[in-house]
């Protein structure tokens, strides 16, 4: 049995297993648009339903995002936010949340300009229990992968619509924690996604790893998350929560930006529990 068996992650899976219902996987991106505002929503998430937090590192480009993670991205290094502050942040939600799983997504350019030993030891303090980097791909698993998990930090991989047998059976050589699948092709939040279809794909996720396997990219309303939730082991939203936030900060109601977005997550909650 390796430290990877008991720990927060597979916790979290064991439990909601038991519970016979998938995991609901929120994202925010850290400091959009301030600090206070991304707390006050991310010390909330827990209590409106979230099972795993994934936390965003802001990035000048983020190549993978939509527009709506675009824009958040920007808001967040125009207030000022930085990897350092994103560090403080994660820990500050493991103090309040204990047992809640966080998970850091970004790139690596800024992990890289930190220093891949100094992170590691940071995350590991602030009581980060994954990461997801989407431009480090298996063939440069000696960068960040590698040390990770000998440190006991899952390295979570993407798999795509697109991934042959042969490639995912190379994604998932060293993936630990859970298995994210992304079901559409394309950057996130800018189309709807075929839920028909994906569940095929995950079984034949499925005969090459043991690992849960979460759903995201394109996941909006209730109704796709609850569709998803029967087929997977986890649903991630991202896009829906922080475009319900930002009503508020367009409208310059940040307070109600934050409820809308709570509002939202309940319902999703709900959705994926159903």
């Amino acid at each position: 049995m390796s430290h990877f068996d008991t720990d927060r992650l597979a916790r979290c899976f064991t439990r909601l297993k038991d519970q016979n219902r998938a995991a609901f996987v929120t994202f925010l991106t850290a400091g959009d648009p301030d600090i206070e505002t991304t707390n006050t929503l991310l010390h909330a998430l827990p209590d409106c339903g979230a099972d795993i937090i994934e936390l965003g590192m802001p990035f000048s480009d983020p190549m993978a995002d939509g527009p709506t993670i675009q824009r958040a991205s920007k808001r967040a290094l125009n207030g000022g936010m930085t990897l350092e502050k994103t560090l403080v942040m994660a820990k500050s939600l493991r103090e309040k949340h204990p047992e809640t799983p966080i998970i850091l997504m970004g790139y690596y350019n800024p992990i890289y300009r930190y220093g891949n030993q100094a992170f590691l030891d940071r995350i590991k303090d602030a009581g980060v229990d994954g990461l997801i980097i989407v431009d480090l791909p298996p063939e440069e698993d000696n960068e960040l992968a590698i040390t990770a998990l000998e440190q006991g930090v899952h390295f979570i991989r993407l798999v795509t619509p697109t991934s042959t047998p042969e490639r995912i059976q190379k994604i998932l050589h060293r993936a630990s924690g859970f298995i994210y699948y992304v079901s559409m092709t394309g950057i996130t939040g800018t189309k709807d996604i075929e839920v028909g279809g994906i569940k095929d794909r995950l079984d034949q996720i499925r005969t090459q790893s043991e690992l849960p396997i979460v759903v995201g990219f394109g996941i909006k309303q209730p109704e796709q998350a609850a569709a998803i939730a029967k087929v997977a082991d986890g649903v991630v939203i991202g896009s829906a929560l922080i475009t319900a936030l930002e009503t508020g900060i367009t409208a310059g109601n940040i307070p109600a930006g934050i409820e809308q977005a709570k509002i939202s997550t309940r319902a999703l909650a709900a959705a994926i529990a159903s």
